[in-house]
């Protein structure tokens, strides 16, 4: 195959805040081969990696005031010309959409352009069993529209997948699966647990049970407070630690005070240095109600923690439950309690499930360079197969 010119790409995304879709878009943009792909990415006006995307050797960002994530009739409208102008103007190739509000809004705009080649990353359905009939369905309906002009639809779980069939959006041989990738190296040889430790007043003797999740109802921050308050009457010397932020921050902080938890709850807001801050825990939980295939388990996974989370999503497809991790279902606090008694008892137990977890993730299937491969071929591939169509 031979290149006349570079491809232009354009990366489409709601925010880029902290989040795994957010964090797998940079890494594959920073790996891109910019000798074959010119890209851009189009995102929100702000967001906590906008200067991580800046530093993007060879990648133009692009910020549209009118995108956001709340549904907002007449700034979607607008975003969707901002879009649907900037594609015509810089003669986009290529529209690689991601997060459910850019994942339609995107390849709307790509569509009434006329782009040949549009691929829409699934981080997770817009639709959930948790969101009223009505809702549902109308996102179900806008999922279906996309993807019957979508030239693929990449899922990161099987889980998805089936999701995907199950519902009837869009044709399955549209479908690729191209997992998450972990960059093991900077997690599995990451040696700073003591000195995060004694930076936020932590002993060795101390218990650490931490959560890294966005405050929103996806991820029922609510529930991972309400488990400390049990826990720690089990354990009076286990402390807890939530990475993040978001809309339900007034909430937990909220509960926090209500449960007399001030003592036992550290809240670190975003952070950039996830590796260093799992390094320190002796478990980490995820409470989400929904999932597609969560980062924050893989990455606590390569870092070498054992896992306790709630069984949604492709979860179940990384953590095997009573081997590498535990499993429960969503809002069940008696069980994760449970779990987590066991775990916080045996530390050999918490080393065995922490090393089966981690050897599961040197599987070239969660590889940088697996993901970008994949990625790169499939981009290949479906523009030309639109160039000579």
């Amino acid at each position: 195959m031979g290149f006349c010119r570079k491809i232009n790409l354009l990366y489409v995304i709601t925010k880029l805040e902290l989040g795994g879709a957010q964090k797998q878009l940079l890494s594959l943009v920073r790996e891109l081969d910019k000798e074959k792909f010119n890209p851009y990415i189009l995102t929100a006006y702000d967001g906590l990696l906008i200067e991580a995307a800046k530093e993007i050797p060879g990648l133009k960002l692009i910020r549209c005031r009118f995108l956001e994530r709340p549904i907002r009739p007449v700034k979607d409208i607008l975003a969707l010309f901002f879009l649907y102008r900037f594609i015509k103007n810089n003669n986009i190739d290529i529209v690689h959409t991601h997060s459910s509000k850019a994942g339609i809004l995107g390849r709307l705009a790509a569509k009434a352009a006329g782009v040949k080649t549009i691929i829409h990353t699934v981080h997770g359905w817009s639709f959930h069993d948790y969101q009223p009939g009505l809702v549902y369905y109308f996102y179900l309906f806008l999922e279906n529209l996309c993807a019957y002009f979508s030239s693929a639809i990449i899922l990161v779980s099987q889980w998805d997948k089936r999701r995907a069939a199950q519902q009837l959006i869009g044709r399955q041989d549209k479908y690729r699966l191209i997992r998450y990738a972990v960059n093991y190296k900077e997690f599995k040889n990451n040696t700073e647990a003591y000195q995060v430790r004694k930076r936020f007043g932590l002993s060795e003797a101390d218990l650490i049970v931490g959560m890294v999740a966005c405050f929103k109802p996806q991820k029922a921050p609510l529930d991972f407070i309400k488990l400390a308050s049990v826990v720690k009457k089990d354990f009076p010397n286990a402390k807890f630690i939530l990475v993040g932020d978001g809309i339900l921050r007034k909430k937990v902080c909220a509960l926090i005070s209500k449960l007399n938890l001030k003592e036992q709850i550290i809240l670190m807001g975003w952070r950039d240095d996830i590796a260093s801050i799992l390094s320190c825990l002796d478990i980490f939980v995820l409470t989400s109600l929904w999932e597609g295939l969560p980062i924050a388990v893989l990455e606590a996974m390569a870092v070498g923690v054992p896992v306790v989370a709630t069984h949604t999503g492709g979860i179940s497809e990384v953590i095997l439950d009573g081997k590498t991790g535990y499993l429960v279902k969503p809002h069940d606090i008696d069980a994760l309690r449970e779990r987590l008694r066991e775990l916080l008892m045996q530390p050999c137990l918490r080393k065995e499930f922490a090393q089966l977890a981690s050897s599961t993730l040197e599987s070239s299937e969660y590889s940088l360079d697996t993901m970008l491969r994949n990625t790169t071929q499939l981009y290949l591939e479906l523009f030309f197969k639109g160039e000579n169509a």
